[in-house]
């Protein structure tokens, strides 16, 4: 199947390399196959491949090189540099690999102005009606059952479902996991996100995951920053102009896997929602440039709204997510006085029609998933 970063892989494979990383198992490997008619495609997990890769024996005269876990060879941007530096393009250059790829998109060091780089999110309800001609109700109802991963999705069956997410934790947590870092509990770490899949939408409490635990708040926050940066979780912080205050305030955690959810319908629909936000907050940064961040929004009164997109500065969507209340969220009214340069939404899952309150539009979560648009500023 065609994914929504298809378009914009290849128009930059043309002219500068192209890094492609995201959740294990989310498509990275079949995007990038089905780019162009001709490719080599060379994993360095392959011995084989890894004896190409350090001669430089493949095929010059094919259209597009993918390196798939490229990261993992020592010294692996200098070499990669120049390579680029002396053949250039063509033929293109695709990267895919895992979380450490993330690194160098913030920094870039020696590949600094050679590269683009794109985050590859798993399926929303918008790219399921494009691609697969679901409608947004069905494609809705189906990624709260299995999650949005392809294989799961595709396979609809709760099942497979099920036994997919286990081998996908247990790889994720006991190679990838290992690959990145020097940890032995194990087991702890695993508990966390048993912890975190239960806890989807609260504010978190570093100290209580600590006593949970029987380990230090730095050790909870050095776990959890492990587990993002292996795109298990995602951070949702609380907005504020400053952003340093935000950042010291605590964060709620949602999952890439929405199938992963532990909770209410309302846990695993405002998940859904959260992911849907960032995937194309994502996609309008790494397409356009755009300085983007997703937030949520509580003032000293405990009134609270979900989330608030941010693009280039400046508030967008304001978003409250939920399971069956139909009736308006007075939070809404007030955040939104405060920031008047934000739509206002509230996405209830099971509404019979639209119906809208001064600035306060609110839609079928469906209906919402499949129309919202964020764009870059001009």
């Amino acid at each position: 199947m065609r994914r929504y970063l298809d378009e914009p892989l290849r128009k930059d494979i043309k002219e500068k390399i192209v890094i492609l990383f995201g959740p294990r198992q989310v498509g990275k490997t079949t995007l990038s196959r089905q780019l162009v008619p001709s490719f080599v495609y060379l994993n360095f997990d392959s011995s084989e491949d890894r004896k190409i890769i350090k001669r430089q024996e493949w095929d010059t005269k094919t259209d597009l090189l993918i390196f798939d876990e490229l990261h993992k060879m020592k010294n692996w941007k200098s070499w990669i540099k120049g390579i680029y530096d002396t053949g250039g393009i063509p033929p293109g250059i695709l990267i895919t690999g895992s979380a450490r790829l993330e690194a160098l998109r913030r920094g870039g060091d020696s590949l600094a102005g050679r590269f683009y780089a794109f985050r590859l999110h798993p399926l929303t309800v918008k790219e399921i009606c494009d691609v697969l001609g679901e409608t947004p109700r069905e494609a809705l109802d189906r990624l709260l059952k299995f999650g949005g991963f392809p294989e799961p999705y595709l396979r609809k069956d709760e099942i497979a479902a099920k036994r997919w997410r286990r081998t996908h934790v247990d790889t994720i947590i006991r190679e990838d996991l290992l690959d990145l870092e020097k940890v032995r509990d194990i087991k702890s770490i695993e508990i966390l996100i048993d912890l975190l899949r239960s806890r989807v939408g609260w504010t978190t409490s570093f100290n209580a995951l600590a006593e949970d635990l029987h380990v230090s708040i730095h050790t909870v926050k050095h776990w959890i920053q492990i587990l993002e940066n292996l795109c298990v979780v995602f951070a949702v912080r609380p907005y504020h102009r400053n952003i340093s205050r935000s950042l010291l305030k605590e964060p709620k955690y949602y999952f890439y896997d929405t199938g992963a959810v532990d909770g209410t319908i309302g846990a695993k629909l405002e998940n859904t929602v959260a992911l849907a936000l960032l995937r194309d907050l994502h996609l309008l940064e790494d397409t356009t440039g755009s300085r983007v961040a997703l937030h949520y929004l509580r003032d000293k009164e405990k009134n609270e709204v979900d989330f608030l997109t941010i693009v280039d500065g400046k508030p967008t969507l304001m978003v409250e997510v939920k399971a069956g209340d139909d009736s308006f969220s007075p939070p809404l009214f007030r955040f939104g006085a405060r920031v008047p340069q934000a739509k206002l939404y509230q996405v209830v899952h099971d509404l019979r029609r639209r119906k809208s309150s001064g600035v306060v539009q609110m839609l079928s979560a469906h209906d919402f998933l499949n129309e919202f648009e964020l764009k870059a500023k001009g």
